[in-house]
């Protein structure tokens, strides 16, 4: 019998498998479909190490088998081999395993045939929806079309008509363009009139370009890309160690946002905790906005990068929904890994013409034609639609959502010494003592800004993101969704300026969170300018709805972080590194907008302003030129944002109307800025700003203020100056 075998040669660079003859010629059909004779070994490719070819016996279909079992042992030669070959054998694989799970309840083809009119339904809402807006993106969500059918009519577990129960199952559309094939969704669901969704984009209608918590099915806001996987997260977080309740998550993205590094951080921080009650879809569609994404195609690489990252990961047709449905059944069996569907797609999927073609993003069917395009959809499918929704398993508990109290009050006295951030971590643990729902994230700067102190007294409620900001704001929004968690995340404020977009998007999020930054301005010394915030102040002032706090000692430091908790909506603390004297007695009041005079003189002359660090600056500046027969009056904000006016104009007017201001940060949207805009209608009263006015360097605390224009010394050369002219 003429046996066929399977030829390669090692030591060749890009070697082939090759079915040979006996004489070394293309083996024949009848060799190739020939078995292997007993007592013959088989020889994997992957286990080649001599310089001899190798021969293995070929099975028919020799090529598909030979790729397939050499690439379940990682054999390097198959490596080698056509991207689109692998690309198609690894798929058939991960489908393999797939259809292979036995217990899998396969659907009827009347269901599958639902979910594809399904489909077809969410395709003509988008087009229609954006026809009528003349703007919007149904290219995108005509490539999602079957990955929401198979979501939101088979997989997904909610309640319709209370899109936000806590016990719904959660779901980010993290491609935020694709919103009216979410809003088509909710509108087949029957939450939406199917009427409503031509109001898209309407200035009276909340059905926005993109998503927006203004509708109670959206839990973040989307559509600067990237974000929408850490906030996803932050949900499974919760999900699975604080709420321990059956809830999933879904979150489907675009293949174009996955060339941001924050998708990438949340693939870590998915697999470091082990979220197997999180799903990441990645629509490939192959198009960007203005040319192909990177990967165009190559599900192998989007394959690998997700498995390299720890997920369970599956390669599907992302236009049938049976490929889906399994994938997504799949993906809640597995047990300690998040899972990754990598759903191939084609952007404008059922229109003749747009499908996968270039330039048609961000841009709604020509009018004329849309009649045509929908009527070539309704073609296939029939008029009637029956869906089943299954409901929730009702396992999540109601949270309290009273005001928090502090056990105690602060139990420091006044002249004792201690920096901000350590009062910072103090007053956090003992705030989480004060409630369940308090938690704390910190990117790996947990024994610089005192979080520690929270996680050693409540390590269950304590989430380490590692050095990874964006995703730890976005992880921070996720568990404050649907009210389930009072999230405080801290790091250096400097390092929050990589996460400005994410702390922007929270805010059209309308989220409650708390955000700790610590070792601002030239202060912190030696480390130098890399580390110094000197930005922070003026980046969380543009922030709609901020709050934020500058405390100057550990007492008001305390009452900082209750009043950030009890606050709706995004804080900013700003702590100092040095440790400064205590001011406040214990039962000091404070309140947001409520500046505190803390030397005061009926023979006053100016009326200087600091925080923080400053403001004792401001006070040795005062007794300076106390002892030279000049009286100042010094005011410490408490917050920047709201700025109490009021305690302002009537200090500034008892002084002659001048006011100093000195600030550890640049000029530009600090403090100064701040009092300035504050008094600006007020004739008679002039500011004058001491700030940061170049980048620093390394030196000691003192050196440094000095260097910089800001320490005592300064102030007092300020005052001086201020009756000279």
């Amino acid at each position: 019998m003429n046996l066929g075998y399977l030829l390669l040669f090692p030591g060749i660079s890009g070697g082939h498998f090759r079915p040979v003859g006996k004489r070394g010629g293309l083996a024949s059909k009848a060799a190739r479909k020939s078995r292997l004779r007993l007592g013959e070994r088989p020889v994997c490719a992957c286990g080649l190490g001599g310089k001899q070819p190798a021969l293995l016996p070929a099975p028919a279909p020799l090529a598909s088998w030979a790729e397939e079992t050499c690439l379940e042992g990682g054999c390097v030669q198959a490596e080698n081999r056509d991207t689109r070959t692998r690309e198609r054998r690894r798929q058939s694989l991960q489908r393999l395993d797939i259809s292979m799970a036995s217990s899998y309840p396969k659907l009827e083809e009347k269901t599958l045939q639902t979910l594809r009119d399904a489909a077809n339904r969410l395709r003509i809402h988008s087009i229609r929806a954006t026809c009528a807006s003349n703007s919007g993106h149904p290219t995108s969500c005509c490539s999602a079309a079957e990955i929401m059918s198979a979501l939101f009519f088979h997989t997904m577990r909610y309640k319709p008509d209370q899109p936000g129960h806590r016990s719904n199952d959660r779901f980010v559309l993290s491609k935020g363009h694709a919103a009216p094939v979410l809003y088509a969704a909710w509108a087949e669901a029957g939450y939406l009139n199917e009427s409503d969704l031509l109001k898209l984009r309407k200035i009276d209608c909340d059905l926005e370009g993109h998503p927006t918590p203004r509708l109670p099915f959206v839990d973040v806001a989307t559509g600067s890309l990237g974000q929408g996987l850490g906030a996803a997260c932050g949900m499974a977080y919760t999900g699975k160690y604080f709420d321990k309740a059956s809830y999933r998550v879904y979150c489907l993205l675009g293949d174009g946002e996955s060339s941001e590094g924050s998708v990438w951080e949340g693939l870590a921080f998915g697999s470091q905790y082990q979220l197997d009650n999180l799903v990441a879809i990645f629509d490939v569609n192959r198009l960007g906005q203005s040319e192909a994404a990177p990967l165009r195609h190559d599900m192998e690489v989007y394959r690998k990068r997700c498995e390299a990252f720890g997920w369970n990961t599956y390669v599907v047709d992302g236009h049938k929904v049976e490929e889906l449905c399994q994938a997504l059944w799949q993906a809640s069996q597995q047990k300690g890994k998040p899972t990754a569907i990598v759903a191939k797609t084609f952007k404008g999927r059922g229109i003749a013409g747009v499908e996968d073609a270039d330039n048609w993003h961000g841009k709604p069917m020509p009018k004329e034609k849309m009649e045509s395009i929908i009527n070539a959809l309704q073609g296939q499918m029939p008029a009637n639609k029956v869906y089943t929704i299954l409901p929730p398993a009702g396992d999540v508990a109601q949270v309290t959502t009273e005001e928090i109290k502090m056990p105690s009050p602060p139990a420091f006295k006044i002249g004792e010494k201690m920096a901000t951030r350590k009062a910072y971590g103090l007053a956090l643990a003992k705030l989480g003592s004060a409630s369940p729902r308090v938690v704390a994230l910190d990117g790996d700067t947990k024994n610089s800004t005192f979080a520690e102190l929270f996680k050693q007294a409540h390590p269950e409620r304590y989430i380490e993101c590692f050095i990874a900001e964006q995703n730890m704001v976005s992880v921070a929004l996720g568990c404050a969704a649907r009210n389930r968690m009072i999230p405080f995340a801290s790091s250096f404020a400097a390092f929050f300026t990589r996460a400005f977009d994410h702390i922007r998007m929270a805010a059209i999020s309308h989220a409650n969170i708390k955000l700790c930054g610590s070792h601002c301005g030239v202060s912190i010394g030696e480390d130098g300018p890399s580390q110094m915030a000197l930005e922070d102040i003026a980046m969380f002032r543009t922030i709609p709805g901020c709050t934020v706090f500058y405390p100057s000692d550990a007492v008001s430091t305390e009452h900082a972080v209750l009043l950030a908790a009890n606050t709706k909506g995004i804080c900013f603390i700003r702590t100092s590194r040095p440790e400064t004297p205590v001011l406040y007695s214990q039962d000091e009041k404070f309140g947001i907008g409520h500046a505190k005079v803390v030397r005061k003189n009926d023979a006053d002359k100016v009326t200087v302003i600091g925080a923080g660090v400053t403001l004792h600056e401001a006070l040795t500046a005062a007794d300076e030129l106390a002892k030279q027969g000049t009286h100042i009056r010094v005011i410490d904000p408490f917050t920047i944002k709201p700025l109490d006016a009021a305690t302002i104009i009537s200090n500034a007017r008892a002084t002659g109307g001048r006011i100093i201001t000195v600030e550890d940060h640049y000029k530009e949207g600090g403090l100064g800025e701040a009092v300035a805009a504050a008094v600006s209608g007020e004739p008679g009263i002039l500011v004058q700003s001491l700030a940061v006015s170049a980048v620093p360097r390394s030196g000691k605390p003192s050196e440094l203020l000095d260097a910089f224009g800001i320490s005592a010394k300064h102030i007092v050369t300020a005052v001086k100056s201020t009756f000279a002219n």
